[in-house]
């Protein structure tokens, strides 16, 4: 072999043993230990908000947010209690609004939705909803004229009134004309709008993630993030918050993280410690509260599903709320999560209906 030959071969087997060294120094960062501790100062009340308008029992909930008053509670229901066929074939109203009591104080949007799932009360006190399905061809077949529902969302005056409808009802598809199964909606201080897509099936080949960008009047502006587990990349961006920074911050659900974005999508940080998030809030101070509502021995080997609370800056939990106790071994947990302007909390309950509510003692 010639020396020049050497060297390449050289080179290129030093280059290996280095991408080698590389890759396990990465995979070694990505391994967290399971965050299952830490204080818990919140007193526990389930089944806190009651539906004493229709006088129904509460579907699967997924989306809780506090009104602009800072006390009482919005929360969104899916009518009936399994996941499907949610409020298809039924008038009952899916979105809730509870004063400080729990009482509930006015519902609306009967019949409009397939799968309501996140919530968002904007600074001018509108109530933004995201249905996050369509009808599926088994429930086309028992509710025929539901084609036209679901996978867009609604902006709503605080009344009920439908302001603004982002994407096209009973269509999935891309922005500017429709959106894909959209999970969360939020708002920054321009009035722009966010909206996480999707919630597909993750092992599907045409799976979506990513946020698509609007400007308040509902003009398509931009998409941040594609599908995939790199930064900037999602697989289920289940819930999205704006920090007092304005950095936009993402639970991706399947990813087992937290991501930090500029407005953008510009890639900033990644917390693991969080679990396998569902639902999340931020307070003033940049203390993010996380609900895991998901991790089991199958789907989070090792972690346990409740909320953890901690800081923005570094990522660490300092707070740990154990899931409910039920008949099965990992419990349940909320995936919505809101904290009111006195520090309680607010979980909405898919697995076991209705939204708690945590006393900060």
């Amino acid at each position: 072999m010639s020396i020049s030959g050497f060297a390449s071969r050289f080179c290129f087997v030093v280059s290996i043993l280095l991408w080698t060294a590389l890759q396990g120094g990465r995979l070694g960062a990505q391994e967290m230990q399971p965050v299952n501790s830490g204080a818990n100062p919140y007193r526990t009340i389930r089944d806190w908000a009651q539906l004493n308008l229709e006088g129904r029992p509460w579907g699967g909930s997924n989306g809780v947010a506090i009104d602009r008053d800072g006390k009482s509670v919005w929360a969104t229901d899916r009518c009936s209690p399994g996941i499907a066929p949610g409020c298809l074939g039924t008038k009952a109203n899916p979105i809730h609004h509870f004063d400080e009591s729990g009482k509930e104080i006015r519902s609306f949007g009967g019949g409009m939705f397939v799968w309501p799932h996140g919530i968002h009360v904007d600074r001018d006190g509108n109530v933004w909803v995201a249905d996050a399905r369509v009808p599926r061809p088994e429930e086309l077949q028992q509710f025929p004229d539901e084609k036209d529902k679901g996978s867009v969302v609604v902006k709503f005056s605080p009344q009920g009134e439908v302001l603004l409808v982002l994407g096209t009802f009973g269509v999935e598809g891309n922005p500017p004309d429709a959106l894909t199964d959209p999970t969360d909606v939020v708002t920054d201080s321009n009035g722009d709008i966010y909206v996480a897509e999707s919630h597909m099936n993750v092992e599907d080949p045409n799976l979506v993630g990513r946020i698509s960008v609007f400007d308040k009047t509902g003009k398509f502006l931009r998409t941040i993030g594609k599908t995939g587990t790199g930064p900037g990349e999602f697989r289920t961006p289940h819930a999205i918050e704006f920090d007092s920074q304005g950095r936009l911050i993402v639970a991706d659900r399947h990813n087992h993280r937290i991501q930090i974005l500029d407005k953008n999508g510009n890639f900033i940080k990644e917390y693991k410690e969080f679990g396998r998030v569902s639902g999340l809030a931020i307070d003033q101070n940049d203390t993010i509260y996380t609900a895991d509502s998901e991790s089991d021995a199958r789907r989070h080997p090792g972690w346990l599903r409740g909320i953890r609370i901690g800081s923005l800056s570094d990522g660490k939990v300092t707070i740990f709320i154990p899931p409910h106790q039920t008949d099965r071994p990992e419990g349940a947990m909320g995936e919505g999560i809101a904290i009111d302007a006195a520090g309680n909390l607010y979980t909405a309950e898919a697995a076991l209906h209705g939204v708690s509510k945590y006393v900060n003692e």
